[in-house]
């Protein structure tokens, strides 16, 4: 299929962009990677009167040490944090879960502040912003603002932006010293949306996991933080029992919807199987560390 008739400027900088969005009345597309957007609109699913490219505009690409965390453009194309040193030093489940989003070709081209606008409840990097409590920076006529990841997501594929805005970079604070982490997802392909995914960060104080952080995808209609598994586990050794029960609770807190893919109840499954993985690796490193 083809898409149809529309229209299409080059944005020069972030307030050329945010007026071309403002001025299309809720009809404006941001063109960055165009790994979802080009194949939706070819397939009329994306219905808009403007595509805004901002692949000129200066300043949104490149990752920068912010603190003990990381600043990361909207425009960083999914293979450049899949292989940054500062991103396999400071978020190494970062780097590892980049390596599950689809090809390299697609990884070459996507970009960051494209995979979290899109707000594919299965991709990796929506999961990833939630499991390392990242903030997303937004800029609109009215100027600049600043969102949680966890009040970014709104729904499948909807999130907190205004017509008029566009996500600009974001922010990772620092891991705790020391911690420990586990990804994990299951797919029919390599390359293919997971089927049902995890990621956590786990530290160890005094052989007691002192911070749980557990993000699932692929299981509920936005990615999820696990938090009653979380608090499970904080302040208990992290044991057999304990990383069971976690999993249980992190496998009863999804909704997980019937598709081609996968049921319900196997995805639901899926949830638990994956949170155990992530946790045996995450406490194992977290050890390893402790030495």
């Amino acid at each position: 299929m083809k898409p149809a008739p529309f229209n299409y400027v080059r944005a020069t900088g972030i307030d050329d962009a945010t007026a071309a969005l403002a001025s299309a009345g809720g009809r404006a597309k941001i063109l960055a990677g165009g790994q979802s957007l080009i194949p939706m609109l070819n397939f009329r699913l994306v219905d808009a009167d403007l595509f805004v490219d901002i692949n000129q505009v200066g300043g949104l690409d490149g990752i920068e040490e912010s603190g003990d965390g990381l600043r990361i453009g909207a425009l960083t194309r999914h293979h450049r944090i899949e292989t940054a040193d500062a991103v396999r030093g400071r978020f190494p489940v970062l780097a590892a879960a980049m390596q599950h989003v689809a090809h390299l070709a697609i990884r070459n081209r996507g970009t960051i502040g494209g995979s979290l606008s899109h707000a594919d409840p299965a991709a990796e990097l929506p999961a990833m912003s939630l499991l390392l409590d990242a903030t997303i920076e937004i800029a609109g006529p009215s100027g600049g603002r600043a969102l949680t990841a966890r009040d970014f997501f709104v729904a499948p594929l909807v999130n907190a932006l205004e017509d008029s805005e566009m996500v600009t970079s974001v922010v990772l604070p620092g891991l705790p010293p020391g911690a420990g982490w586990g990804f994990d997802e299951v797919a029919r392909r390599r390359g293919d949306f997971a089927i049902a995914g995890a990621g956590c960060v786990l530290a160890l104080e005094n052989g007691a996991v002192s911070e749980a952080r557990i993000a699932l995808m692929g299981v509920h209609d936005t990615p999820l933080r696990a938090t009653v598994a979380e608090a499970l586990l904080v302040g208990n050794s992290p044991d057999a029992d304990a990383l069971d029960a976690a999993a249980a609770a992190a496998r009863d807190a999804v909704e997980p919807m019937n598709d081609l893919h996968g049921s319900a109840d196997y995805r639901r499954h899926l949830a638990g199987v994956v949170v155990r993985r992530t946790l045996d690796a995450a406490v194992a490193r977290a050890r390893e560390e402790a030495r």
